[in-house]
């Protein structure tokens, strides 16, 4: 099968270190070409890939402020759509600008959901429904204004993740330093446990890491390491005692959470949205309501089997599944056997039924 692999421009494929979009096609393309495919790779011109690499932007905005951001990616997205007859089936990781070439090409067209960054966006779903065979990331980040396929959850390469048996004496936060991922939260959480915490990732709210983190940072019990690429991420979660995940919104995912249990360290996370399907309760981790309940359960996180959390992942979240749950979903949109679809340009009469 002849696939275009439609990555984002604002990181490389894969990432060097922060890059949770470009991770996703990266592990994905580099499994559909184990798997035979001829995949060609949209990404920027520094990706690294198995796959054949075509590339419009050298290098990734976020890594080059001289980049216009819209104007790489209308050049980015027109590339591959002016070669979309080559192809057998186009899948579209970079959010819903893709949608509007769509109607543009008989190529059949996946478009992988990662979330609605805000419901503004969701009228070009809604007019793009019929013309594109959408994927949710989870369950329960479904728009039900929509209509999908199939629900594919994210794979990691497990072979970057060193599951360790033994404990460590720390917390650690993995993620963007936003409100949404609950910094504040996790440094209350060990402070009250009486525990140090690591806090890694990117500042995305500079107002909110002066204001609500940094002040509590004294390099003793509460340390910011800054982002972490690959190998040092891996040391850092196999030798956590458990890693804190108290988001304050509907997370759509939540790799940090997979490639920690990888390693066999629990997660303890705020109940909400996809949770529930990422983190099996009381065996790879506990999902709990508020920073009490988080320090509640934190004793118990010492008698959980942290073999248990490796096993979740790898019967879940292993890139392999992933691959071949998209390999499906490829073979049933050519076999006709995917719905609801009109992939003949559609009228404006029946796209508004």
């Amino acid at each position: 099968m002849k696939i275009a692999m439609l990555s984002p421009i604002a990181w490389r494929t894969p990432p060097r270190h922060y890059g949770p979009w470009e991770l996703v096609v990266s592990n994905l393309t580099e499994e559909l070409v184990k798997l035979g495919h001829e995949v060609t790779l949209y990404a920027t011109g520094d990706s690294k890939t198995a796959a054949r690499l075509e590339y419009i932007c050298p290098y990734p905005y976020e890594e080059n402020p001289e980049i216009d951001p819209k104007v790489w990616e209308a050049m980015h997205i027109a590339h591959l759509f002016e070669n979309a007859h080559k192809y057998d089936m186009i899948h579209n990781n970079y959010d819903f600008i893709p949608l509007a070439f769509s109607r543009m090409t008989d190529t059949p067209v996946v478009t992988t959901i990662h979330g609605f960054s805000s419901p503004k966006i969701v009228p070009i779903y809604r007019e793009y429904n019929r013309n594109n065979y959408y994927v949710s990331i989870s369950d329960s980040d479904r728009h039900r204004d929509l209509d999908y396929v199939r629900t594919v959850y994210h794979g990691i390469n497990l072979d970057e993740f060193t599951f360790s048996d033994k404990p460590g004496d720390y917390l650690v936060f993995l993620g963007r330093i936003h409100p949404d991922k609950g910094t504040e939260q996790a440094i209350e959480i060990a402070r009250q446990s009486g525990m140090k915490l690591l806090i890694a990732g990117i500042i995305q709210d500079k107002d909110y890491y002066n204001e609500r983190v940094a002040p509590h940072i004294d390099n003793r019990q509460i340390i910011y390491i800054g982002s972490v690429g690959p190998p040092q991420r891996d040391e850092l979660l196999r030798n956590a005692y458990a890693v804190l995940h108290p988001i304050s919104y509907q997370e759509m995912f939540g790799l940090t959470v997979v490639e920690s249990m990888a390693c066999g360290t629990p997660v303890i996370a705020f109940n909400k949205g996809s949770m529930p399907e990422v983190i099996k309760d009381g065996v790879s981790g506990f999902l709990v309501q508020n920073v009490a309940e988080a320090c509640e359960v934190m004793p118990k996180v010492a008698s959980l089997p942290r073999s248990h959390c490796r096993q979740w992942v790898e019967t879940r979240f292993s890139r392999q599944r992933m691959a071949l749950d998209y390999q499906s979903v490829y073979q049933d949109i050519l076999g006709g056997n995917a719905f609801p679809i009109e992939k003949t340009r559609t009228s404006p009469e029946i796209m508004l039924n």
